[in-house]
């Protein structure tokens, strides 16, 4: 009894003892990962488990989003997850997303991983149409895109038709052109054909530097009113704060960079923003509601903080994070120069391989060829010896006939008629005997010449054999994998050799390669500027290309904005920088005064 009681009391005091936990499911862009998370977890607790099992070290750019009603909100670090007013249905779902965005991809997104996920999601808001894209521009992405999943194009394997089922242009394009689906991917191929040789990280690269040189990319728009009651929109990115028309999304009509900022704070539906010049008064706004301006003020602590971040000197971990990286892509770039000459060398071993092959099917039809021309000489000089015999034979007969032609004459001589009659009679018939031996000596000899003539053919005959069989014999003793020796390099790389042993690669980075490295990045600078040209250059010709085919009815506000835009020759970094050339007091005056 005393032992049942004991062990009651023990399993009692373990069943204390664990922690209560609750089921959690975290959906990133290409995957789903569910934890079970204790009670007692801060937002920042799940954040770095998220964080971890993906591999990110560059967190400040993420966060865990969910909804609440009819607005998204961010999960706050210091925050114990349950407090949140998040569903109480487990699993809880959180979407793992950037929250904020670099001013510079290529300079400040290091991790693979973090290029990965930015990449996907850009490309998602693209195709949702939330981030406005040209249409030119969402081909060149698209393309971009493609060399991304597909790798090198290769017409043998990427035949018409195989992006049939892949989402890579926003409907709005789509649909604002009397274009086909084939239409589309054969200018998306055309493109994607000519990125040949770029890796997936290169390639989403690529796509992130286009498509943050576009207006809506990394802006957060909020609809607030300013002390006139106006109705506006309030934009949040890298670089500031915005104000837009409603109606404009694209063009803003005002801009306060960070640097310019001193405070931000809220009070209920009022946003307070204070300038960093302490003579210009606060500007206020209004939001539709309070959680609005949480999540402005959010987004806009964040956002200045990276901004003062990226005009620091790198802390320790960024510094060594960026050198892993370097290190990192120099080793893939020497391993793909090495994949790329045992490419090229198994390509001209296969070439010399082939035209091994090539040759040794020549000689083998050569060969052929001798052997038929040889039983044709043997037949010929067959019949030929065949008619020679003959004609020997035939001559043989006729000089016995005319033997005894001349026996016969000489008999008929001898053996005379006396009387003169026989005698004429006699004569006329040795007159026709001599006449008819006369014609079987020119019979005989004729035949005589035509058997000597028949000997000649049938000597020729024998001597056209053995040419071809001293040909044949030629032929043959030639072995067609003996190369010449112009071909020795070629027959040495038949068959290369793809083992090795992992453990035996290393790469030193002396000074010498360094110094390579640098003038390597010099050259890609100016290879890039030249590349933007060209790029231009195309992106404008397929522009003119199509334009023909544009359905003027189904442009959205948008699409005539932009036109307008890109005849003024506007961008999106002149713009703001056209905008912060007036004082930031007169710039307060006219947001007041909208």
């Amino acid at each position: 009894m005393a032992s049942a009681i004991a062990s009651r009391m023990r399993l009692s005091s373990l069943k204390r003892k664990q922690p209560k936990t609750f089921g959690v499911r975290i959906v990133t862009m290409d995957a789903e990962m569910e934890f079970s998370c204790e009670v007692k977890w801060k937002g920042k607790d799940l954040f770095d488990l998220v964080c971890r099992t993906l591999g990110l070290r560059e967190t400040w750019f993420f966060g865990l989003q969910y909804h609440v009603k009819d607005t998204i909100a961010w999960l706050k670090m210091d925050k114990k997850v349950l407090h949140h007013d998040v569903s109480k249905e487990e699993p809880i779902t959180f979407s793992f997303l950037a929250k904020f965005y670099p001013e510079n991809a290529e300079e400040e997104l290091v991790q693979e991983i973090t290029q990965h996920l930015f990449f996907l999601q850009v490309k998602k808001q693209i195709l949702d149409e939330d981030i406005f894209c040209p249409p030119e521009a969402s081909v060149l992405l698209a393309s971009y895109a493609v060399q991304a999943k597909y790798g090198d194009y290769d017409p043998n394997v990427h035949k018409p038709g195989f992006l049939a089922q892949e989402e890579l242009l926003p409907k709005r394009v789509i649909n604002l052109y009397q274009m086909t689906p084939e239409m589309w991917e054969e200018r998306i191929t055309a493109w994607y054909a000519e990125h040949r040789g770029r890796p997936r990280d290169e390639a989403e690269m690529e796509y992130l530097k286009i498509a943050q040189d576009l207006e809506m990319y990394g802006v957060n728009y909020f609809s607030i009113r300013n002390k006139k009651g106006t109705d506006l929109l309030l934009g949040v990115d890298a670089l500031g704060l915005h104000i837009y028309d409603p109606e404009n999304k694209l063009t803003p009509k005002i801009s306060f960079p960070w640097n310019e900022i001193r405070n931000i704070s809220y009070s209920d539906k009022e946003f307070a923003i204070k300038p960093l010049d302490k003579n210009i008064d606060v500007f206020k706004f209004n939001s539709s509601k309070l959680r609005v301006n949480k999540l402005i003020l959010q987004l806009c602590i964040g956002n200045h903080d990276l901004f003062m971040r990226r005009r620091r000197v790198d802390s320790l971990e960024v510094q060594q994070m960026k050198t892993q990286a370097r290190e990192e892509k120099a080793r893939k770039q020497m391993e793909r120069q090495r994949l790329a000459r045992e490419k090229q060398l198994r390509e001209e071993a296969e070439q010399a391989r082939d035209e091994l092959e090539r040759r040794l099917l020549q000689l083998q039809e050569e060969a052929q060829m001798a052997n038929e021309a040889l039983l044709r000489s043997e037949e010929t000089a067959d019949l030929l010896a065949e008619k020679a015999q003959i004609a020997e034979e035939e001559a043989k007969l006729l000089a016995q006939k005319a033997a005894e032609a001349e026996q016969e004459m000489q008999r008929i001589k001898v053996t005379a008629i006396r009387s003169e009659e026989e005698k004429r009679l006699m004569e006329q018939k040795v007159l026709e005997t001599e006449m008819l031996a006369l014609k079987m000596a020119e019979e005989s000899e004729r035949r005589a010449k035509e058997a000597e003539q028949l000997k000649q053919d049938l000597q020729e005959a024998r001597e056209s054999e053995r040419r071809a069989k001293h040909k044949l014999l030629e032929i043959t003793s030639r072995s067609p994998y003996t190369p010449t020796k112009s071909n020795t390099n070629a027959m040495a790389l038949e068959a290369p050799s793809f083992n090795f042993n992992p453990e035996n690669l290393s790469f030193d980075f002396k000074d010498t390669d360094m110094k390579r490295l640098s003038m390597e990045i010099e050259k890609e600078k100016v290879e890039y500027i030249e590349k933007s040209k060209h790029l231009q250059e195309q992106l404008n010709e397929l522009k003119t290309e199509i334009e023909s085919l544009k359905l003027k009815e189904r442009e959205t506000p948008l699409d005539i904005l932009h036109s307008e835009s890109s005849e003024r020759g506007g961008s999106k970094q002149s713009t703001i920088k056209k905008l912060t050339l007036q004082s930031t007091k007169s710039r307060v005056a006219f947001f007041e005064e909208l």
